[in-house]
């Protein structure tokens, strides 16, 4: 069945009450709900078939383990008072608002390897420091989401360009992985959001670009009331952490409790990708968090039942984004069946020609994206679509057209996986910076918006001089 414009209806609806009620999870209900009904599917039976069908596959139970990992390894840092004595270390120094963007940018930069990782890791260890330079949640969550995904872009050997490349094996004159994985390198000069994403985070933590928008107020706020989140503003990571205490007498180990979980991920990461080609990335933090229970209960940190007691803890302050996180892999499925992606292609398939085929993939991959909260799922649909498309326009060969539309198909989808509240990374880093989630996505969206319309704007060019 042929839904049309009302494939949109579920997160057009979930987008637009997320900013009206400022509740994530109401709103990605409401939007199920209507995507069950637009389905024509009795309610009752439709969300509990939606539920099994979206949540009960291994895509969200690795996502889910991941966070629940997560939980536990922020509530072992917590117990062993590695955060606070990280945070002590670095006060040390005197380091201002600027200084504390700078490091936590460089270090989103350096964790290249996973944008899951990296927005977990730089915004739990720069908490606190950012805290204390009285930088907004809001500002640390967009610099933990501006240099997960967009860097992830950029580099040929990570997780996104394997992928991508697998996608374009079997199109045109690729016709095996490697001629694909060469066309994935050449195409990062022309991946312009990706690059315009990271330099912007950099220049915005050196003051060259001023602050504006809602990230105005929200920096405004923090530095001259001190409060680093709104008075209405409902964290991502809850209050069970606060209550998780080091034991007294004992003092911290910034070597074994801090950097060396830290140190089993990226190996066990790296090292699982370069030996198997695939990294295991939820099996590091199984190992981190392992190692952490064992080095606490060596260092007498706490028994094995105050520990079990602090992982229960730690679960528990991941499940709102858990929860949220569940709804959007909800209303992701239930838009795939209704087919969004589908019509949003049949409707702007007639505007091609060969001088807008770039700007307009960037801008149908980046809106798609944006709605279903998806990129590695607008790479799959849209790659055969468009690079089927360029190859037509260049007569079969591999040339500059080819590559800047493999850049604009990565670009666009990570815009729209990069600020929409529906994505999973997005998700990951109000949790991970402890910043209300709707706060996050309203103050990073104009950053996002200017760094789509410079690409765009570099896309038009690119056409025009390649066509």
């Amino acid at each position: 069945m042929e839904y049309g414009i009302l494939s949109l209806a579920p997160a057009f609806i979930a987008l637009v009450l997320a900013f009206i009620t400022r509740d994530a999870t109401l709103s990605l209900l409401i939007g199920v709900l209507v995507g069950i009904v637009v389905a024509g599917q009795n309610l009752l039976f439709g969300f509990s078939s939606l539920l099994q069908n979206a949540l009960g596959n291994a895509d969200f139970i690795w996502v889910l383990g991941i966070e629940v990992f997560i939980g536990i390894m922020v509530a072992f840092f917590q117990k062993s008072g590695a955060i606070e004595a990280f945070t002590q270390t670095i006060s040390k120094f005197n380091i201002k608002a600027r200084g504390a963007q700078i490091i936590a940018w460089l270090l989103g930069i350096f964790i290249f390897f996973s944008d899951y990782f990296s927005p977990l890791y730089v915004g739990n260890v720069m908490r606190g420091v950012t805290d204390k330079a009285r930088v907004s949640r809001e500002k640390l969550a967009y610099i933990c989401d501006s240099t997960s995904a967009p860097v992830c872009t950029m580099i040929p050997f990570s997780s996104w360009g394997i992928y991508m490349a697998g996608l374009l094996v079997g199109i045109g004159a690729f016709v095996d992985k490697d001629i694909a994985t060469t066309a994935v390198v050449k195409m990062v000069p022309y991946n312009f959001y990706g690059i315009v994403s990271v330099l912007m985070v950099g220049f915005i933590a050196l003051g060259i670009i001023p602050e504006f928008g809602p990230m105005k107020k929200a920096e405004k706020r923090a530095m001259e009331e001190g409060k680093v989140i709104g008075d209405n503003a409902r964290p991502l990571l809850s209050k069970e952490l606060d209550d998780i205490k080091p034991k007294e007498g004992v003092k911290s180990n910034l070597f074994i409790n801090f950097l060396v979980p830290a140190l089993i991920i990226i190996c066990i990461t790296l090292g699982t990708y370069i030996v198997l080609g695939s990294a295991k990335t939820l099996e590091s933090f199984m190992a981190a968090v392992s190692f952490q229970f064992v080095s606490m209960i060596i260092q007498k940190m706490g028994t094995l039942s105050e520990l079990m007691d602090t992982a229960v803890q730690g679960i528990k302050s991941v499940l709102a984004a858990i929860l949220i996180l569940a709804l959007a892999y909800c209303i992701n499925a239930i838009s795939k069946e209704l087919g969004t992606a589908q019509y949003v292609i049949s409707v702007t398939e007639s505007w091609m020609t060969p001088t807008l085929l770039i700007p307009l993939t960037f801008s149908i991959c980046a809106f798609v994206s944006f709605f279903t909260g998806t990129s590695w799922g607008t790479y799959a649909i849209m790659t055969p679509i468009f690079v089927p498309l360029a190859f037509q326009l260049t007569g079969g060969s591999i040339n500059g057209i080819i590559f800047a539309t493999i850049a604009a198909v990565m670009g666009g989808g990570c815009f729209g996986d990069h600020c929409s509240p529906l994505s999973d990374t997005t998700i990951l880093s109000s949790l991970a910076a402890g910043s209300d989630h709707i706060d996050h996505v309203s103050t990073q969206l104009p950053y996002a918006m200017t760094a789509a319309a410079i690409s765009l704007a570099g896309y038009l060019i690119v056409g025009l001089t390649l066509a």
